[in-house]
Protein backbone atom coordinates (compact mmCIF):
# COMPACT_ATOMS: atom_id res chain seq x y z
CA UNK A 1 0.00 0.00 0.00
CA UNK A 2 2.99 2.42 0.74
CA UNK A 3 4.09 1.93 -3.00
CA UNK A 4 0.63 2.74 -3.74
CA UNK A 5 0.57 6.24 -1.68
CA UNK A 6 3.79 7.23 -3.75
CA UNK A 7 2.51 6.59 -7.23
CA UNK A 8 -0.71 9.19 -6.04
CA UNK A 9 2.16 11.54 -4.54
CA UNK A 10 4.06 11.48 -7.32
CA UNK A 11 0.96 11.38 -10.00
CA UNK A 12 -0.38 14.62 -7.69
CA UNK A 13 2.97 16.45 -8.36
CA UNK A 14 3.12 16.11 -11.73
CA UNK A 15 -0.47 17.45 -12.16
CA UNK A 16 0.05 20.43 -9.77
CA UNK A 17 3.14 21.26 -11.19
CA UNK A 18 1.76 20.75 -15.16
CA UNK A 19 -1.23 23.09 -13.76
CA UNK A 20 1.30 25.68 -12.12
CA UNK A 21 2.65 26.46 -15.91
CA UNK A 22 -1.19 27.15 -16.85
CA UNK A 23 -2.30 28.85 -13.85
CA UNK A 24 -0.23 31.85 -15.50
CA UNK A 25 1.20 32.98 -11.94
CA UNK A 26 -2.41 32.05 -10.33
CA UNK A 27 -4.50 34.28 -12.50
CA UNK A 28 -6.63 31.47 -14.12
CA UNK A 29 -8.49 29.96 -11.07
CA UNK A 30 -8.93 26.58 -12.63
CA UNK A 31 -5.43 25.18 -13.01
CA UNK A 32 -4.76 27.26 -9.74
CA UNK A 33 -6.99 25.29 -8.00
CA UNK A 34 -5.83 21.85 -9.22
CA UNK A 35 -2.04 23.43 -8.37
CA UNK A 36 -3.23 23.82 -4.52
CA UNK A 37 -5.14 20.59 -4.48
CA UNK A 38 -2.28 18.22 -6.06
CA UNK A 39 0.25 19.60 -3.87
CA UNK A 40 -1.79 19.05 -0.88
CA UNK A 41 -2.39 15.65 -2.24
CA UNK A 42 1.13 14.96 -3.03
CA UNK A 43 2.48 16.12 0.31
CA UNK A 44 -0.08 14.35 2.25
CA UNK A 45 0.23 10.84 0.38
CA UNK A 46 4.01 11.46 0.52
CA UNK A 47 3.66 11.37 4.32
CA UNK A 48 1.95 8.28 4.45
CA UNK A 49 4.87 6.93 2.34
CA UNK A 50 7.24 8.20 4.46
CA UNK A 51 5.92 6.12 7.42
CA UNK A 52 7.29 2.79 6.65
CA UNK A 53 9.77 3.57 3.41
CA UNK A 54 12.80 5.38 4.02
CA UNK A 55 12.26 9.10 3.51
CA UNK A 56 15.90 10.02 1.22
CA UNK A 57 14.61 6.73 -0.42
CA UNK A 58 10.92 7.91 -1.05
CA UNK A 59 11.67 11.23 -1.54
CA UNK A 60 14.77 10.57 -4.10
CA UNK A 61 12.00 8.30 -6.44
CA UNK A 62 9.17 11.02 -5.59
CA UNK A 63 11.02 13.68 -7.29
CA UNK A 64 13.53 11.56 -9.69
CA UNK A 65 9.87 10.10 -11.26
CA UNK A 66 8.40 13.25 -10.98
CA UNK A 67 11.27 15.48 -12.46
CA UNK A 68 11.07 12.47 -15.51
CA UNK A 69 7.33 13.22 -15.78
CA UNK A 70 7.49 16.48 -15.68
CA UNK A 71 9.97 17.14 -18.66
CA UNK A 72 7.32 14.85 -20.45
CA UNK A 73 4.37 16.69 -19.59
CA UNK A 74 6.15 19.51 -20.84
CA UNK A 75 7.47 18.15 -24.06
CA UNK A 76 4.31 17.17 -24.58
CA UNK A 77 1.88 19.82 -23.08
CA UNK A 78 3.85 22.76 -23.98
CA UNK A 79 6.02 21.90 -27.02
CA UNK A 80 9.19 22.74 -24.39
CA UNK A 81 12.39 20.92 -26.40
CA UNK A 82 14.56 18.41 -24.76
CA UNK A 83 18.20 18.79 -25.62
CA UNK A 84 20.50 15.85 -25.50
CA UNK A 85 22.17 17.07 -21.63
CA UNK A 86 18.69 17.13 -20.59
CA UNK A 87 17.79 13.15 -22.12
CA UNK A 88 20.78 12.47 -20.76
CA UNK A 89 20.46 13.80 -17.32
CA UNK A 90 17.03 12.29 -17.29
CA UNK A 91 18.58 9.15 -18.06
CA UNK A 92 20.53 9.44 -15.04
CA UNK A 93 17.87 10.02 -12.44
CA UNK A 94 15.66 7.46 -13.73
CA UNK A 95 19.12 5.03 -13.49
CA UNK A 96 19.46 6.56 -10.16
CA UNK A 97 15.45 5.92 -8.88
CA UNK A 98 15.28 1.84 -10.62
CA UNK A 99 19.40 1.73 -8.23
CA UNK A 100 17.40 2.66 -5.14
CA UNK A 101 13.98 0.59 -5.69
CA UNK A 102 15.40 -2.21 -7.15
CA UNK A 103 19.02 -2.27 -4.94
CA UNK A 104 18.62 -0.47 -1.75
CA UNK A 105 18.16 -2.30 1.82
CA UNK A 106 16.17 0.84 3.00
CA UNK A 107 13.35 -0.01 0.60
CA UNK A 108 10.30 -2.07 2.07
CA UNK A 109 9.33 -4.04 -0.66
Amino acid sequence: MNWFYLVIAIVSEVLATSALKASEGFTHPVPSVIVVVGYASAFYFLSLTIRVINLGVAYAIWSGVGVVLISLAGWYLYDQKLDLAAIIGISFITAGALILNIFSDTVVH
